[in-house]
C-alpha cells in the first residue's frame, strides 16, 4: 500500500510544528546547541561573568524551552492519535478481539482502571492455562475456566486399568 503525504491538507502551524520538531530532534540541532553553549562560555571571560551575560543564556533557554513545549506536544498530539487509530483498525479488524477496547482512550482514568483489573484477571485465568500461548477475550476465559472447573469438581473419575 502506497503511503499518501497530504502536506498541502495541513494547516501552517500544523505545517511548522512538524517541521520544528523533526529538525530540532536532528543530530545538526543538537551539534548546534552545544557550539553555542560553548560561545556562551567562552565569552564570560570577556564580559567578566556579568549578570548581562548570565541573563542571555537564561533568557534564551527559557524562551526555547517554552516555545518548543508547545510545538512537541501539537507533535505527539498527532502521533498519539494515529498510533490510537491504528490500534484501533487492529483491534476493530481482529475476528476475536473484544471491540471494547476500540476508543479506550476516551475513558477516564476510573473507567481505564476497571478495564485494567479485568485485564489481571484474564492473566490470572491464562496462568492456569497448559498452553502459554492460548489467548481469550475476557468472556471466552472467564467461561472456559468455568467449564474447566465444572469438570474438574463433577466428572467421575474413570478407573484406569493398566
Amino acid at each position: 500500500m502506497e503511503r499518501i503525504i497530504r502536506k498541502k491538507e495541513m494547516g501552517m502551524f500544523e505545517k511548522f510544528s512538524s517541521k520544528v520538531t523533526q529538525l530540532t530532534g536532528s543530530t545538526p540541532a543538537f551539534i548546534i546547541a552545544v557550539l553555542l553553549v560553548l560561545v556562551w562560555l567562552a565569552t564570560g571571560p570577556i564580559f567578566d561573568y556579568s549578570e548581562t551575560w548570565q541573563l542571555v543564556i537564561n533568557t534564551g533557554t527559557t524562551i526555547i524551552t517554552f516555545l518548543m513545549v508547545f510545538l512537541i506536544q501539537k507533535s505527539q498530539n498527532k502521533e498519539s492519535l494515529a498510533i490510537q487509530l491504528k490500534l484501533n483498525e487492529l483491534v476493530a479488524s481482529h475476528e476475536f478481539a473484544s471491540n471494547r477496547l476500540v476508543n479506550v482512550e476516551g475513558l477516564t482514568e476510573d473507567e481505564l482502571k476497571i478495564i485494567q483489573k479485568y485485564y489481571f484477571k484474564l492473566s490470572e485465568l491464562a496462568l492456569k492455562e497448559r498452553n502459554i500461548q492460548q489467548s481469550h477475550s475476557i468472556d471466552e476465559a472467564e467461561h472456559n475456566s468455568k467449564i474447566k472447573h465444572k469438570k474438574v469438581h463433577f466428572e467421575p473419575k474413570k478407573d484406569s486399568q493398566d
